[in-house]
């Protein structure tokens, strides 16, 4: 395992990316991590250099496949309606997706979290839109191991509108819809891969988030992208909207 100086020049190079520097094709195989559990371990060291973590972004590839998660700091967290600088991203990936915000903390502890206990320390459910980007030179050139530690591709976060918790979203039957400077490219039922997003919420809460003492009253979670990967440039107006919860808008200039 390799010790946190050594861990430093790597996390320095996607920092400088961040601050407009050179974006690296990859990290060099002696900076890289070895299996999923550095490269959270790396993501934290990003993390711990970026500012406190405000939020979490966690996604599945299936309802099956283990999860993977995010930290994200306040900086890129933003509330509809938002304006963003599109000069500022490598790439701007445009996804709707649902997110929780929590009213009471979720610390770590040796007893799982059971659902109900998750659920009721949901305190409101919003529409979202999540702008996904790299630090690396371009979209799609590195390993999922890289990408964990580049926060999993995280760009930025609209935090849209939304209702008090106290429904379960059926991930079958909920309908998304996503507009693209004033047309609907995307409108159907169900589409997250996570299938039941509170199990996310779960994962979470009984290990994904206990590098950073768990989960936090007033966290802002966004589980995974209903829409896929639709990928925009400046000039750019994003609306998405989910019936019975509401929307989230972005003007990307």
């Amino acid at each position: 395992m390799m010790t946190p100086a050594g861990i430093r020049p790597a996390i320095d190079n996607l920092i400088a990316a961040r601050q407009g520097g050179a974006r690296p094709v990859r990290l060099r195989p002696e900076l890289t991590p070895g299996t999923v559990d550095e490269a959270y371990q790396w993501q934290d060291a990003l993390l711990a250099q970026l500012g406190p973590v405000a939020g979490w972004k966690v996604g599945a590839d299936s309802p099956a496949s283990e999860p993977f998660r995010a930290g994200l700091t306040a900086s890129t967290v933003h509330q509809t309606p938002a304006r963003l600088d599109g000069a500022r991203h490598n790439v701007i990936g445009v996804e709707a997706e649902i997110v929780y915000t929590l009213a009471h903390s979720l610390p770590v502890r040796s007893e799982p979290y059971t659902r109900p206990e998750v659920l009721a320390a949901i305190g409101s459910v919003h529409a979202g839109i999540e702008i996904v980007d790299t630090r690396f030179a371009a979209w799609g050139i590195v390993d999922r191991l890289n990408q964990i530690v580049d926060q999993f591709n995280h760009g930025a976060l609209i935090v849209g509108e939304g209702r008090r918790h106290g429904f379960e979203i059926d991930p079958d039957r909920q309908v998304v819809q996503l507009n693209l400077n004033g047309e609907t490219v995307t409108r159907k039922r169900g589409g997250n891969s996570a299938g039941d997003a509170v199990n996310l919420l779960i994962w979470l809460a009984n290990g994904g988030a206990a590098s950073q003492g768990g989960l936090k009253a007033g966290a802002a979670v966004t589980t995974g992208s209903w829409t896929g990967t639709l990928f925009v440039g400046p000039r750019t107006s994003v609306r998405a909207s989910f019936d019975g919860i509401g929307e989230a808008v972005l003007d990307i200039v």
